[in-house]
């Protein structure tokens, strides 16, 4: 690849990981947040439990993994930023603006993941003081509603949390994202750990089990698979130039695949360890194991409640989700991050202090969508969903499908073989190829289309 003088001055001003461990735990704690700890265990009761999972270890296989090594390489092999990676492999052609979109997906997602982070950074001070725990049960729904409902508290969380965000950031990648990752990440998968065998060894936790480890594929909806692959997009951190970025800071003589291979079974090891931590409890107290959002935030705290020890797993379990949400908004934050400091020539510390404060103002009308904004609609949502809507149902399934169609059909075969530390006739190579220009593009735009709500007016069969 031939570089201008420009470039390669950028390039060799570049930090990069100190460590493989480094790069693999930060880009792990990218990938685990709180679409494992606090979606995935709903999603998966509400699309018949281990059933689901199987299907969701394949969409991982079959995409995921593909799709995060494709990131990777076009980072890595252009050593610039989500935008410019693009300009470099594809100049005069608008495949640059998969990069920008990708920007943009990292500015709404943060801006709302920001305000549910806050939530729990709350519910963690809440387990401290004792004040969850003192809730009655059946007040527990309205302690939840009233809480998000408030004007000033969740705001005042929320910047709370983008400060955290904000400062781990500020150290850069060395001495910021990876030192802070080699401490969140251990310590995530200590308390997830030890929830787990607490709630797996619960009386009654018997019929949780079974409903993780036996399948039941009658349970399972018509769109189990592609809400699968639609999560596993959310949970990997795809589609929005989170993993081109981390993939631009990795030296030339680390292996991707089995990086990646490493990462996504990381953070699906993680997807059912919190499957472990709940639905076993959730079982053992007669819960509804298909409780939606509710699961973690009224669910979990009447469980807590019930628990001998209750206040003490309950500050563990609020703080594994708050650790969750934060390695994920650092790796949210660092996209923009690096776009504009490579731009414009900003110190980093200028540009995270800016894109964090712009990303904090543009979460609060989020936090306020169910309080004082409620009734603000866009296309019939409120703002938070709306902003969901926009991120995780069309801008990061569209970068998905764009950056398949970008290695599959833009970049030379060879090339993408190399770039993805394959050689040209490794058979594991040519099948990575294959699924990359040819099956994930179908299927990411189905995924697109189930998600956009386009798929089940066109075959309204599905939705049954």
């Amino acid at each position: 690849m031939r570089l201008d003088g420009n470039v390669t001055s950028q390039t060799k001003q570049r930090e990069q990981w100190g460590t493989q461990v480094g790069f693999m735990l930060a880009a792990i704690g990218s990938a685990v947040g709180l679409g494992n700890i606090w979606k995935f265990p709903y999603i998966t009761g509400e699309n018949g439990g281990s059933a689901f999972i199987i299907v969701y270890l394949f969409a991982i296989a079959l995409i995921g993994l593909p799709i995060m090594l494709s990131e990777f390489l076009i980072g890595r092999k252009t050593q610039m930023n989500a935008v410019s990676s693009f300009k470099e492999l594809a100049p005069n052609k608008p495949w640059y603006l998969t990069g920008l979109m990708g920007v943009a997906a990292a500015f709404i997602i943060l801006s709302f993941y920001g305000v549910v982070a806050g939530w729990a950074l709350n519910y963690t001070f809440e387990s401290l003081t004792g004040k969850i725990l003192s809730v009655a049960p059946e007040e527990l729904g309205a302690h939840f509603g009233s809480f998000i409902s408030e004007t000033y508290s969740p705001i005042l969380w929320q910047l709370l949390f983008m400060l955290l965000v904000i400062l781990i950031v500020v150290g850069g990648i060395n001495k910021g994202i990876e030192k802070w990752n080699k401490f969140l990440m251990p310590t995530l998968a200590l308390l997830i750990v030890i929830i787990a065998i607490r709630s797996v060894t619960l009386s009654g936790a018997s019929a949780g089990l079974e409903f993780l480890l036996k399948p039941d594929f009658s349970a399972l909806k018509p769109t189990s698979f592609l809400i699968a692959l639609g999560h596993a997009f959310f949970s990997l951190s795809l589609g929005m130039g989170t993993m081109i970025t981390y993939g631009s800071y990795v030296p030339k003589d680390q292996n991707l695949p089995k990086a990646a291979l490493w990462i996504s079974g990381a953070d699906t090891l993680i997807a059912l360890l919190a499957g472990l931590a709940i639905f076993p409890a959730v079982f053992a107290f007669n819960m509804e194991p298909n409780a939606g959002p509710g699961l973690v935030f009224i669910t979990l705290p009447a469980i807590f409640q019930q628990l001998p020890a209750g206040q003490f797993f309950a500050i563990l379990f609020f703080l594994l989700l708050t650790i969750a949400a934060l390695t994920s908004a650092v790796s949210l934050l660092e996209v923009p991050v690096a776009y504009f400091s490579d731009k414009f020539n900003w110190s980093r510390k200028q540009t995270t202090w800016l894109i964090g404060t712009i990303i904090f103002v543009m979460g609060i009308p989020s936090s306020l969508s169910s309080g004082v904004m409620k009734d603000f609609k866009i296309f019939g949502k409120n703002f938070f969903d709306a902003a969901d809507f926009l991120a995780s149902n069309i801008l990061l399934p569209l970068g998905g499908l764009l950056i398949a169609l970008f290695v599959g059909w833009v970049m030379k075969s060879k090339d993408a073989v190399e770039a993805a530390d394959y050689e040209e006739k490794d058979t594991l190579g040519r099948l990575w190829y294959y699924v990359v220009k040819f099956v994930a593009p179908v299927l990411i735009f189905l995924v697109l289309l189930n998600l956009t709500g386009i798929l089940t007016k066109i075959f309204p069969f599905l939705s049954e």
